[in-house]
């Protein structure tokens, strides 16, 4: 793919703007998605952080929910942050009754896993063996367990969590790369996207 891949940005909820921003200066182009058939025109997606039992529930509101696992699993590659790793997640610890994800990832995340808004914080860490990137995470989930196909590509103190994995075309972060500047990480999924 030599052109600019058009990646969408689910917008139901979360940080739309400054993921499609990000997306931008990676060399993409970014729309929103918030319909099946803007699903349907674009090469890949990002999930943003938000809250992941409201963009659940808004995504089965918009009639999204069936569009996005089929999308998902015929190979369209994807990037959720924060609450979009939760929903790219097969199973997940910590949610409310009846709680369900797009899935994709063979992982377990615990959702707020890292506590509440008060316990945010920024750390840098090694992503992907590319060196440090500044990271924010907000009621961040962290990876419990992960299946045999699942790359880890990062991990954050306290204890060596795992904040970042890729799975094939599905790529998933704990943390906010959206709201750093630092655009590594979405450059490292518009390669993946170019690749695919």
């Amino acid at each position: 793919m030599t052109t600019a891949p058009t990646i969408g940005v689910l917008a139901l909820q979360g940080d739309v703007r400054e993921h499609a921003r990000s997306l931008q200066s990676a060399g993409a182009r970014a729309v929103a998605v918030r319909r099946p058939a803007e699903l349907e025109a674009v090469d890949a997606l990002v999930v943003p952080g938000g809250e992941s039992t409201t963009m659940w529930k808004l995504a089965e509101a918009f009639e999204m929910l069936e569009p996005l696992r089929i999308r998902i699993k015929s190979g369209m590659p994807t990037f959720g942050s924060c609450a979009g790793m939760i929903m790219l997640a097969d199973r997940i610890e910590g949610g409310i009754a009846g709680q369900q994800t797009i899935g994709g990832i063979d992982m377990v995340v615990r959702r707020n896993a890292f506590g509440r808004q008060v316990d945010s914080f920024e750390t840098t860490l090694d992503f992907a063996g590319r060196g440090l990137v500044r990271t924010v995470f907000i009621r961040a989930p962290w990876v419990e367990s992960v299946g045999a196909d699942v790359q880890v590509l990062g991990v954050a103190e306290p204890g060596d969590r795992i904040v970042a994995v890729r799975q094939g075309p599905l790529l998933a972060t704990s943390f906010h790369p959206e709201l750093t500047g630092d655009t590594r990480v979405h450059s490292y999924f518009v390669e993946m996207v170019r690749e695919h």
